[in-house]
């Protein structure tokens, strides 16, 4: 399609002009690498909302069904490889085109395909610690039910469930290094959560949305409809040709 090659042309020379770019990516970056519906593996999650269990209240009160539901992540997590447009942003990193990803995704794919300027807003999932005194302990000991060395405290994944305020440095510095943009790119995210979503809407430079579909309520200087990393691989071989 004419258009979506133009669209891709502009983001590219945008890309190239920027002195600052930063990205922002969310759950539509992971799905891509394939990852594994949790709730699929037993018939019982289906009867679950994620949005019950991701909660203090659920870990505290039902560490059990906690326990189960991060498990179950973690483990479907554990084989789950970063698709090309991952590595595509990795390879700008390393050019210098990109200055700062920040993510929602707590899966660390960003990380694992080489990217080092990432700030995740969301927390990490393959980083324990303890909800009582914070302090680390290993995947292992979280899977097999351990208590906190320390303290004999619950053990959690370091993410953001709800009812929780962000990593106060994460989204400092995503938001200092939005303000100063001179391009954002939003990439797979249909920016439902808040405060994450404000982010891109904080810089005065241009902002380019790759998504899925096109986002209700929002205007982009550039809105790119498809699969992130599809597009993503198009604007490198656009790059280099």
């Amino acid at each position: 399609m004419p258009k979506h090659v133009k669209d891709i042309q502009t983001a590219v020379d945008w890309l190239l002009q920027s002195q600052k770019t930063v990205v922002f990516t969310g759950a539509g970056m992971s799905t891509e690498s394939n990852i594994p519906d949790f709730r699929s593996r037993s018939g019982w999650w289906k009867q679950i909302d994620p949005r019950t269990v991701a909660t203090t209240e659920a870990l505290t009160e039902n560490y059990q069904l906690f326990h189960a539901f991060y498990t179950a992540r973690i483990q479907a997590l554990k084989d789950v490889l970063p698709h090309e447009g991952y590595h595509v942003l990795a390879r700008w990193e390393k050019r210098g085109l990109i200055d700062l990803i920040g993510t929602q995704n707590v899966d660390g794919l960003h990380r694992k395909a080489g990217s080092d300027a990432v700030e995740e807003l969301h927390g990490s999932i393959h980083m324990i610690k303890c909800h009582s005194c914070g302090k680390k302990a290993s995947t292992a000991c979280f899977i097999d039910g351990h208590v906190c060395e320390a303290c004999g405290g619950k053990l959690r994944p370091n993410v953001v469930l709800f009812g929780e305020m962000l990593p106060q440095r994460a989204w400092q510095r995503t938001l200092s290094a939005i303000e100063k943009a001179e391009l954002v790119l939003v990439i797979g995210t249909s920016l439902d959560v808040y405060p994450a979503n404000q982010l891109p809407m904080m810089t005065d430079g241009r902002v380019v949305a790759i998504n899925k579909e096109a986002h209700a309520g929002y205007t982009f200087d550039l809105t790119i409809e498809g699969k992130a990393g599809e597009l993503l691989a198009r604007m490198d071989e656009v790059m280099q040709s």
